[in-house]
This record gives structure tokens, C-alpha cells and sequence, in this order.
């Protein structure tokens, strides 16, 4: 019986690195909180209602920036199929011995 699959499985599914995906989730808060001071800043600058749509921004953006920083990168599920094709032949037990077989 071959024990090689005819077709090479695909590693492009596999997940990201943790020092990688830690980098990644740092830069999305760093981001985040870049806007949340300019919010600051553009309050203190702008009048009006734009003076108040910044603050109420500002304290908003810490929640969403937290959120989006501990959800974790997710890749698709369908990945390769490991247990193999379900056309093969299944094993099945025989109590008598083949001829191919040695007695036990």
C-alpha cells in the first residue's frame, strides 16, 4: 500500500509565527492610539460640534483599539485533507490468512 499521498500537502495554512502575530497585534494599537491623540489634539484645536464627535472618539478608540489588539490572527479552516480520500479501500479484518500473509 503507498504511504506517500500522490499530491504534496500545503503548509500555506499553517498559522502565523506568535512573535509575528504579537508585532502585528502591537502595531494595530499603536495605530489606534496615534488616532485617539489626534483626536485629542483636533479637540482642543476645532470648535463646535466636530470639538465634541473628537472626544466622544477619543474615549471610544481605547475600547475598539483593545479589542482589535487581543483578536488574534484567524486563517481559513479548509486546509488540506490529512486522513485521505475517502475512495481508497478500507482495511478490514480477515480471520482467515491469505496466502500472502505468514501464519502468526
Amino acid at each position: 500500500m503507498d504511504q506517500h499521498p500522490d499530491a504534496p500537502v500545503s503548509i500555506t495554512d499553517a498559522r502565523v509565527s506568535r512573535s509575528s502575530d504579537i508585532r502585528h497585534r502591537q502595531s494595530r494599537y499603536l495605530f489606534s492610539m496615534a488616532i485617539r491623540t489626534a483626536c485629542f489634539v483636533g479637540a482642543v484645536v476645532a470648535t463646535g460640534v466636530l470639538r465634541w464627535t473628537l472626544v466622544l472618539a477619543a474615549f471610544v478608540l481605547p475600547y475598539v483599539a483593545v479589542v482589535m489588539a487581543n483578536a488574534s490572527e484567524r486563517r481559513p479552516e479548509a486546509g488540506p485533507d490529512s486522513f485521505g480520500s475517502e475512495d481508497r479501500p478500507l482495511l478490514t479484518r480477515s480471520d482467515e490468512p491469505d496466502a500472502k500473509t505468514p501464519p502468526r
